[in-house]
């Protein structure tokens, strides 16, 4: 594992570690500014979209997400990852929690300073169905 691999995958990790502990600032540290991420059902998310979303979610719900990243490939300064997320949603203001699982694949852009950074994120996270 070259160097840039691995410095992808402690962002990958930090980014899951902020997300848990509902962090936005940690988050925005971690995003170019042309952020763009896209999930299932709306528009693409900038970077004031994203945080809006993400501040409400974790006002009303605890939030703890995991991911198994399956591949990471690095090209120049531009690089990918996908794996398999799961997402458990907890009422904070009580109820059942809702599980949530799916592929999500994140393109990285390796920033002038030597950071990498998530550019754009395609999520495809879903209610699991239960049997």
């Amino acid at each position: 594992m070259g160097p840039d691999e691995r410095a992808i995958r402690e962002v990958q990790s930090t980014w899951i570690d902020a997300v848990n502990a509902g962090d936005l600032v940690r988050l925005l540290t971690l995003m170019a500014d042309d952020v763009l991420i896209l999930t299932s059902g709306r528009a693409p998310l900038g970077r004031d979209e994203f945080s809006a979303v993400f501040l409400s979610g974790h006002k009303q719900a605890r939030i703890i997400c995991s991911r198994e990243l399956e591949e990471v490939m690095v090209t120049g300064d531009v690089a990918y990852t996908w794996g398999r997320d799961s997402v458990s949603v907890t009422p904070i203001a009580g109820g059942k929690a809702m599980q949530l699982a799916g592929y999500a694949l994140t393109v990285w852009r390796k920033q002038p300073d030597g950071r990498w950074v998530l550019a754009r994120e395609a999520n495809m996270v879903s209610p699991v169905a239960k049997l």
